[in-house]
């Protein structure tokens, strides 16, 4: 058994998909997307192909320790993401031939259910309470919001009031009983993000994400000392090295992307990094079905696993759905808030090659926005 065959597919609205065929015909699916730079992505993998094909595709961290560290240049968001959906693939294919789930290779499952959040109120949000409702009525009992829009370099009394408005809304709609984690974005500066912590402890969210950009991880220690609120960071960060001067700063809320930070076999890996903090792992996830599921397959076999982000209904999925290129959604379906045991050998859901390969034909590049400020200098998106 040999590795035949290695495809990238981008698809809408902003992922990329890893195929790969060994000689007997099997097929293992990965996901790759790395919003804003699929064909960048893409190039990357047909690169890694080069390596692959005719390897034993049994042999993961062998091909991981190859594709990460085999070449004199390395590391970064493009390669990180096209090992990313290899390693997803690999696996996939390894437990179809096992048949097995992926959980049960990396040593079994430790819980039945895994809790999941929705996202509410866009990049701009509004009329936040609404949206918490339709949560609500499918079955979620958290969500995630973006604190602000583009937001000024120190913040107004007007901008702070408006997050805390906005987050108080929330909580009346939500209760007790239900979650909110606001998203910052990396929208803020240090000092603004601190201004605002403490008006948002009485509101007590879940937590408080990427309150500062991750090149500026060096100074996240006065954000974590700065409030009561767990500060979550990490969907920018892309290795074990990477969270480290984090985890040790402080945060509670580690949210490695297994699309971005090395796939399966590294996020295990910094999840059991993150365990040696007292800190748990959130994955990041706004992204399409294989990527879900792969974080499902982790998670489920992680101790110290808190929820999982996901992206059905989200305001990006334009032009497709995160079910819309799988056959059977019914793995993915919520229960009492979350997603039960994945049971399916492999990642577990098996994917409409038609529809993807059809998308793919159809394929335009996603950019995000660029915002400015006032004066006309680049704004954070």
């Amino acid at each position: 058994m040999i590795i035949d065959r290695v495809e990238a597919f981008p698809v809408a609205p902003r992922w990329l998909f890893v195929r790969i065929e060994t000689n007997d015909g099997l097929v293992g699916w990965g996901e790759a997307s790395l919003e804003g730079y699929a064909d960048v992505v893409r190039a990357a993998v047909d690169q890694f192909a080069e390596y692959l094909i005719g390897k034993d595709p049994a042999l993961i961290e062998d091909h991981w320790q190859v594709l990460t560290k085999g070449q004199f240049y390395r590391g970064g968001a493009v390669l990180a993401s096209a090992v990313s959906g290899i390693d997803q693939a690999l696996w996939d294919l390894k437990g179809k031939r096992l048949s097995v789930p992926v959980h049960d290779l990396l040593g079994g499952a430790v819980r039945d259910r895994i809790r999941a959040y929705g996202w509410v109120g866009g990049d701009d949000p509004a009329e936040v309470a609404d949206q918490i409702s339709a949560q609500l009525a499918v079955g979620l009992t958290a969500v995630k919001m973006n604190g602000s829009g583009k937001m000024s370099r120190n913040g107004s009394v007007a901008e702070l009031d408006a997050v805390v408005a906005r987050v108080a809304s929330a909580r009346a709609t939500l209760g007790p009983d239900r979650d909110v984690a606001v998203d910052l974005h990396g929208r803020f500066t240090l000092g603004t993000a601190r201004r605002l912590a403490p008006l948002l402890e009485p509101l007590h969210p879940f937590f408080i994400e990427e309150p500062v950009v991750p090149e500026n991880s060096h100074v996240i220690e006065r954000m974590v000392d700065a409030t009561t609120i767990p500060i979550a960071t990490g969907e920018r960060l892309y290795s074990r090295q990477e969270f480290l001067p984090v985890l040790q700063a402080g945060i509670a809320i580690a949210q490695p992307d297994l699309s971005h930070a090395g796939g399966i076999s590294e996020v295990r890996r910094i999840a059991a990094l993150a365990e040696t903090f007292d800190a748990v792992i959130a994955p990041h996830c706004p992204l399409g079905p294989l990527a879900l599921a792969a974080c499902l397959q982790g998670g489920f076999a992680t101790p110290n696993h808190l929820i999982q982000e996901q992206s059905i209904g989200i305001h990006y999925n334009k032009g497709a759905e995160v079910l819309d290129y799988v056959l059977d959604t019914s793995p993915l379906k919520f229960v009492d808030g979350g997603f039960e045991k994945l049971t399916g050998p492999g990642l577990g859901i098996e994917i409409d090659e038609h529809a993807v390969r059809e998308a793919s034909s159809r394929w335009e590049r996603w950019q995000n926005p660029i915002w400015r400020h006032a004066d006309g200098s680049v704004a954070e998106w």
